[in-house]
């Protein structure tokens, strides 16, 4: 009876292909479950970034962009492209107040038309404006007419000067008409005060703001619901406090001129008094 020879086993060189086609294919599973997890982050983080921007774009707080992109909310939205999303109803509400008319007197009419409203109070007080007394500027939220303090307070005092009287009247009469409000600011340099009247220039700056809201509702019969006060002291410069001149600037009281949308009536018809009083100090 013969015998089968027995081949000789060959070594399978090869085998590692298995183990390495294995752990590819959970690399690639892992990779695919990450890139999908980084997707929706995205589009959390997009959707999230656009709702706090449009909330603080109805309070006036950003300014909405002229950027125009497309939204969905299928496909990604990285934080940096969220940012451009504008705010197209708050635009267009926005843009009404220089397209539309005057108001009637009374304030019944729609929102003031503030190119023209500018226009008016430049005429009524370009006395003042050539004597470097009133400057007027167009910000985001309004209209900023600065009375500083060379033409209607003595230094140190919160009481209006006897001459700056009929410039105020003049600004009393193109206002009380239009449908819009009013927020009283009182700025001051950054020369501290210690005087017997006023502690701080925290003080001095809003007396200055409250005084000129008496002034406007008792006088001038303004809507005390139209009107807010503050004092900001020496903490809201428009030049530098380094100069004789840049100190002249800042010694101010700003009549800031709001349409409806940016401050709206409150429900009780009183002045809102927004001032932080310190004692002693700047």
């Amino acid at each position: 009876m013969s015998r089968k020879k027995k081949h000789a086993e060959h070594a399978n060189h090869e085998r590692w292909l298995v183990s390495y086609a294995d752990f590819i294919t959970l690399m690639f599973a892992f990779f695919v479950v990450m890139f999908s997890s980084s997707q929706v982050d995205k589009r959390r983080v997009g959707k999230l970034a656009l709702a706090m921007q449009v909330a603080f774009q109805k309070m006036g707080i950003f300014e909405a962009s002229n950027t125009k992109m497309p939204l969905s909310t299928t496909a990604p939205m990285p934080f940096s492209e969220s940012q451009l999303v504008e705010n197209t109803p708050l635009k267009e509400r926005l843009g009404q107040i220089s397209s539309s008319p005057l108001n009637t007197p009374g304030g019944a009419g729609g929102l003031p038309n503030f190119t023209q409203l500018r226009h008016d109070i430049e005429r009524a007080l370009a006395n003042e404006i050539k004597l470097n007394e009133v400057s007027i500027e167009a910000r985001r939220d309004g209209l900023v007419l600065s009375l500083r303090e060379v033409g209607f307070f003595d230094s140190g005092s919160a009481t209006l000067k006897t001459g700056a009287e009929p410039a105020v009247g003049r600004l009393a009469a193109i206002l009380k008409p239009q449908n819009c409000f009013l927020r009283i600011e009182g700025h001051t340099d950054n020369v501290p005060i210690h005087s017997p009247t006023f502690a701080s220039n925290w003080e001095l700056s809003t007396s200055r703001a409250t005084n000129m809201i008496a002034l406007f509702t008792t006088q001038y019969g303004f809507a005390p619901a139209r009107l807010s006060a503050g004092g900001y002291a020496e903490f809201h410069p428009v030049a530098s406090n380094d100069t004789p001149e840049g100190r002249a600037m800042n010694r101010r009281v700003d009549v800031v001129i709001l349409p409806p949308e940016v401050f709206p009536a409150p429900s009780v018809a009183t002045s809102s008094i927004q001032a932080l009083p310190s004692k002693g100090g700047k």
